[in-house]
Parts: structure tokens; C-alpha cells; sequence
């Protein structure tokens, strides 16, 4: 004789019993739902008026609604007057639908026959009690386009649309989840004041958000001009950074507490670059888009230097901006990633920057995109705990500044790592990945996990112009070397980053 194996068998009862715990589960969610129960007022226009009632009676019913009707429970020798006036003012009774039709409507408003008395009697509860919710408007005629077919006592109330087939169908779930006090859209708990209220520093405001909010209805709406409505957006961006730029002698005793204060009040124009960058890569990239965001660097690159007017300074002056140009720089990476949009991670990665006329000497005029690089002399010693010393001071401002849930603090880490491969396939170019110090053992970056699989290789192939793992692994290899990475002595557990980068293992999954 054939038998299943016990392990077979065993597996069967398990998946059994999971079900029956499903099952049960599902009952026990319906038995703690209070039943509604629900009185249907309704005119008598014609059979076929009557005929839908009953149709939505049953529907009701068969979704677990208890419905009182007269067809139902109007028994022949009872007084229909009181049966109305019971369902209307019965404290168990949830809840009254007012089907309210052309003949509802004016039959109610003359207090003509039976639902002229039953309307009388609903109105008085309705005024009574104005923030009642327990007599619900159900429109099935329209006078015009605009106007539902409503007694005047009911027609400041909110409605549900039952006037054909395709309304009823759009809006039955929405009747029977306030018949069972289960709203699709509940009212989230209140959280706690934002951390931003309790900063005491002073945040100018800016009209960038204005021309942001402007850029994205022309974007969506598709209107002609676009160039005109980013160019008003990224110009509010740059003045609003430029008012804050050291232009006469600070106070070198809190220098520290100074960058700090800057740097917070430069977070706004940070998000804002990143909300921009989001909606165009997101929406419609375009050549004109990619095109705008290289200048925009360039224009950013230009802030970390000394205005020309100032002609004796101090490197350290300069620090909040240069703090500024490189956690935004950071920031734009990490939100292209999040866009795909590879292409423009090439550019910027590939591209030169016009220097800065304060920074042009001999020869030389033009930056790669190492120049966004930015470290700290000065924060230290506000942010540090007492007698220690931060391994990046500069590091420990941009996680206290990762507040976006869109772009958590992990995606702007993984954008400091593709930089240093940038630098590492790069020639010229440094960068020293000072996030990852916050990166622990066990952390793993989707970009460089996923790039194992060879559909997703083509991505990082994208952005770094090699189209060959193999290649890339030892372009990175003599980067390395190149830059002495070997020498970095504060980075114990990965000292190489080609675990966290994932190098032996990229296009390894066909």
C-alpha cells in the first residue's frame, strides 16, 4: 500500500493548521466589528426606485449590515408613524440613510405624506444635533451637473454620489466603512514638535521654495519655459547660500559654534537642490536638466572660495561654505542613485569645473569633482564629547544633519563610497571616504550587493565608463595603490573598501 511520507504528511497538517489559524483569525477580526445597524429612509417614487433600495438593502446585508426597511420590517397593522419615529431617534440604531431622489427632495421640503412626517423628524434630530454622523445623505438625482436632488435641511451635509452604476460601484467601500466606523484614510496619531523648533539659530527665510513650488506645477503641467522657471529656482538657491559667506573679520574665539550655525541654516538650500534634483531625474530627465545641474555644481564648487572682495582672510573663515558644497555634493549623488539616473552620475564624476577667480593661477583652471571635498579644523570642539577627538568632524555634522526619510543617512554613506571608486578608476583625483567611518562591519550598499547580478553591473558600468568587471578591478586596484590607501590607519576593519564596494564579486551572476 502507497502512503505519503511523514514528513509530507506532517507538512500538509502544518499548512492546514496555518490555514485554519488564518481562518480563525479573520472571524475573530469580524466578531470584534460592531454590527451596524442601519434604518433606510426612502420615497415611494416608483417601482423601480423601490426595486434599487432593496437591491442596496441586500448588498448591505450580505456585507454584514444589519438594514432595517419597511418592505422588511413593516408589518401589516403597525403604526408606520411611530416605526419611523423609533428608527429615527433609537439609540441603536447606527445609523439612517436618506436616499434622497427628485420626489425625496420635494415631498420633504412640502412635509408632504410620509416622508414629508419622517423628514420632519430627521430634520429636528439633524438641527439639534449639528455635529450628528448619523444620518448620511445618499444623492441619486441631480438637478444640473453640480446641484444633487437634497432637502433643505440636508444640503450643507456631506453626501455619497449614488445617481447610476459607476458612482455606486466607486463609492460602495467608502459607504461601508463609515457604516462600520472603519474610514480608508484614519487620521495618523500626533507626533513629537520637530527637533528644528528647539534650534535656537535663526533660519532665514528663502524664496527658492517659492520657484521651486513654481518649477514643479510647470514641470507637471508641461509648460513652455522651463530653463527660464530652474534657472529663478537655482539663482534663489545661490544667493540665499552667498548672503551667508564670510565677508568681514568673524570672531575666531566661537568660530567653531559660527560654522555650526551656518552649516544649519544651509541645510534648507541642501534639501531644496535634492527635491529639485528628485522631480526632474524622477519626472523628465533631459540633457537641458543635465546640462543645469553641472553648472549648478560648478556654481556650488564656487561658493567654498573666498569672495573677491575680501582681501585678508583665513582658509578656516571659509569652512561652513566648504562644509556646505561637499555634503550637497554628496546629496545629489545619493538622490541621482536613488533616481537611476546613471548618466548624469557620469557626468558629474567625468566632468571639469571652471575654478573659481580667486582660485586661477598659473595654468591651471579647471577642478574635477574631488574639488567638492570638504573636512573640518574647527568643529571639533563643539561637537566632540569633552577631552576626545573625532575621527571626521565633518562626518559627524552631515549625520547629525540626515533628517530626510526619502534619503536616510546609509544612501548618503553609499555616496561617499562610489566617489571613492570614482577617485580610485580616476587619475588626478582624491577622496577620502570620511562616512564610512560610520559605516560598522556588517553594513552593505544596495548599489555595489546588486552590481553582482550583470543587470545590474550595467548601472555601475554606466557611471564609471567601464564596461568590464574585470577591468574595473584593477583600475580600482592601481587607484588604490595610487592614492596609498594602504596607510589609512583609522579605517581597522576595511582599510581596502573593496569588500564594501563588492569588487570581487561584481557581474559574477549571469
Amino acid at each position: 500500500m502507497n502512503s505519503k511520507p511523514k514528513s509530507a504528511t506532517t507538512n500538509h497538517a502544518l499548512q492546514r493548521i496555518g490555514a485554519t489559524r488564518a481562518e480563525l483569525s479573520v472571524v475573530r477580526e469580524k466578531s470584534r466589528l460592531m454590527t451596524p445597524n442601519v434604518f433606510i429612509s426612502y420615497s415611494w417614487t416608483n417601482q423601480a426606485h423601490q426595486e434599487r433600495v432593496k437591491e442596496w438593502a441586500d448588498r448591505l446585508l450580505a456585507d454584514g449590515v444589519n438594514i432595517i426597511l419597511d418592505i422588511y420590517d413593516l408589518k401589516e397593522g403597525q403604526d408606520k408613524y411611530a416605526f419611523m419615529e423609533r428608527m429615527v431617534t433609537d439609540q441603536e440604531v447606527s445609523h439612517v440613510l436618506v436616499v434622497s431622489d427628485r420626489a425625496y427632495a420635494e415631498k420633504a421640503d412640502a412635509r408632504h405624506k410620509g416622508v414629508g412626517t419622517e423628514s420632519q423628524i430627521i430634520s429636528q434630530e439633524v438641527y439639534d444635533k449639528v455635529g450628528q454622523s448619523k444620518f448620511i445623505p445618499i444623492v441619486c438625482e441631480f438637478i444640473d451637473a453640480d446641484t444633487p436632488c437634497l432637502p433643505v435641511f440636508l444640503k450643507s451635509r456631506i453626501w455619497i454620489d449614488f445617481s447610476n452604476p459607476e458612482a455606486i460601484n466607486n463609492h460602495w467601500e467608502r459607504l461601508v466603512r463609515l457604516l462600520y466606523g472603519k474610514p480608508l484614510h484614519e487620521k495618523p496619531k500626533i507626533g513629537k514638535a520637530p527637533a528644528f523648533l528647539a534650534d535656537k539659530s535663526k533660519v532665514p527665510s528663502t524664496p527658492a521654495r517659492a520657484k521651486l513650488a513654481t518649477l514643479r506645477q510647470a514641470i507637471l503641467q508641461g509648460k513652455p519655459g522651463l530653463r527660464m522657471y530652474r534657472s529663478e529656482f537655482l539663482d534663489e538657491c545661490i544667493a540665499y547660500a552667498d548672503a551667508l559667506r564670510v565677508r568681514e573679520r568673524p570672531n575666531v574665539n566661537r568660530l567653531g559654534e559660527k560654522v555650526l550655525e551656518d552649516c544649519g541654516k544651509l541645510v534648507v538650500v541642501r534639501d531644496l537642490v535634492v527635491d529639485w534634483v528628485l522631480l526632474e531625474a524622477e519626472a523628465v530627465p533631459s540633457a537641458d536638466f543635465s546640462e543645469s545641474l553641472i553648472d549648478f555644481l560648478e556654481r556650488l564648487r564656487e561658493l567654498k572660495a573666498r569672495p573677491e572682495e575680501v582681501t585678508t582672510w583665513n582658509d578656516a573663515w571659509f569652512e561652513s561654505h566648504k562644509l556646505f558644497a561637499y555634503e550637497t555634493f554628496l546629496y545629489i549623488i545619493a538622490a541621482l542613485l536613488k533616481a537611476r539616473a546613471y548618466e548624469d552620475l557620469h557626468n558629474i564624476y567625468a566632468s571639469h569645473y571652471l575654478l573659481p577667480s580667486t582660485e586661477r593661477y598659473g595654468n591651471r583652471r579647471f577642478d574635477r569633482f574631488d574639488a567638492f571635498f570638504g573636512h573640518s579644523e574647527t568643529l571639533n570642539a563643539v561637537l566632540a564629547p569633552e577631552g576626545k577627538t573625532l575621527l571626521s568632524p565633518a562626518g559627524e555634522m552631515i549625520k547629525r544633519h540626515a533628517t530626510r526619510e526619502d534619503l536616510p543617512f546609509v544612501d548618503i554613506i553609499q555616496a561617499d563610497l562610489l566617489t571613492l571608486l570614482m577617485a580610485f578608476i580616476t587619475p588626478e583625483t582624491q577622496w577620502y571616504p570620511q562616512l564610512m567611518h560610520y559605516a560598522g562591519h556588517a553594513m552593505e550598499f544596495p548599489l555595489f550587493v546588486r552590481a553582482a547580478q550583470h543587470k545590474n553591473f550595467q548601472r555601475l558600468a554606466i557611471i564609471t565608463g567601464i564596461a568590464d568587471a574585470h577591468t574595473l578591478r584593477d583600475t580600482a586596484a592601481k587607484g588604490h595603490e595610487r592614492m596609498g590607501v594602504g596607510r589609512w590607519h583609522d579605517f581597522h576593519f576595511q582599510r581596502n573598501f573593496s569588500g564594501a564596494m563588492n569588487l570581487d564579486n561584481l557581474d559574477t551572476i549571469r
